[in-house]
């Protein structure tokens, strides 16, 4: 029993995610992929070179496309909707809202009504701070405050899809501090691990933000680091495995550990052979007031619904990454 049986598609199959999750499609055997994006003038393209797929879009000619005629582009037996604007840091709430909450709606519409199954991002931001607690499992959707309009933005469509009734039918994933191969044309959401080696072989040295948090030292801000190669694994169990493919609702998608800043920086530094050099440098005022000094994911749901593999050491990842293809410059599928 599996969903991919079929033609697949993923938006957003260009970034970051959504290109590793292309990549173990490949690996799999699977090749009668639909990848939409929007490729900019950035290097995102390159993530696609290495991959197998049997036709890419522009996203809004997708959609534009699907406006007119829903059966335009076959019939799909899973849609993986990875396509969104993941920058935390923009402004334009409007754009924001369009392309990642109205655009989710009719995708997860048109899926429904083809009895297709659909699994989309969502994300860890849509907890906010953390006050409220991080658990999958609370239906009281409505009382989580995100930090910023990327969160609200998948907030929305969270509250959208409970709403509507759909929980059940569709699986959305909440990704936490994923980080990997395929990140390169990220700019500022890149991961620590992606900037901190350019900064180390130029360097020498990492620079991490002070804590500006009375319970947590400089460096000791925690993160729930997951590798990207999990996150597409964890992600494709919805759509192929029997227990995944019963499951429906919000899953929280990371490695079930908080680490630290430091722990995560040491790793770096002996994947690449080095002592640790460390500088503290004071956090931006405009993030202070929007920063998480502490998160960690509880996936008992994700394993409740059948997911067994062991996640990667947070060590080893880095190690994996950082030698497997941030040294020598290669891409997922190189």
């Amino acid at each position: 029993m599996s969903a991919l049986s079929g033609r697949i598609l993923v938006t957003g199959g260009a970034g970051f995610i959504g290109s590793a999750l292309v990549w173990a499609l490949n690996q799999r055997g699977h090749s009668d992929i639909v990848v939409t994006d929007f490729l900019g003038s950035d290097e995102k393209w390159r993530n696609l070179t290495p991959l197998r797929f049997a036709d890419y879009v522009e996203a809004d000619r997708f959609r534009a496309t699907l406006a007119r005629d829903p059966d335009a582009f076959g019939r799909f037996s899973a849609v993986f909707h990875l396509g969104a604007c993941s920058a935390t840091t923009e402004r334009n709430a409007g754009y924001l809202a369009d392309n990642n909450f109205t655009l989710t709606k009719e995708l997860a519409a048109w899926a429904l009504a083809r009895g297709t199954r659909f699994v989309y991002a969502s994300s860890a931001a849509t907890y906010g701070d953390g006050a409220q607690g991080m658990d999958d499992r609370d239906p009281n959707l409505a009382r989580l405050r995100p930090l910023n309009m990327y969160g609200y933005s998948k907030h929305l469509f969270d509250l959208h899809a409970q709403r509507a009734g759909w929980l059940d039918r569709l699986v959305g994933v909440k990704y936490f501090n994923v980080f990997g191969p395929n990140e390169a044309h990220k700019g500022d959401m890149r991961s620590l691990v992606h900037k901190a080696c350019g900064q180390i072989q130029s360097t020498g040295r990492v620079q991490l933000f002070q804590s500006h948090h009375p319970d947590y030292r400089d460096g000791e801000q925690q993160r729930d680091f997951l590798y990207v190669k999990d996150a597409v694994e964890m992600t494709l169990h919805f759509a192929e495995n029997p227990a995944g493919l019963t499951a429906g609702g919000l899953f929280n998608l990371g490695s079930g550990e908080a680490n630290t800043w430091l722990a995560l920086t040491r790793a770096l530094f002996a994947a690449l052979g080095r002592e640790p050099q460390i500088d503290f440098i004071p956090m931006p005022e405009a993030l202070r007031g929007k920063y998480q000094y502490y998160t960690r994911a509880d996936i008992g749901k994700l394993r409740a619904a059948g997911y067994t593999r062991p996640v990667t050491p947070l060590a080893e990842a880095v190690r994996d990454y950082v030698q497997g293809y941030l040294v020598p410059g290669r891409h997922l599928g190189d």
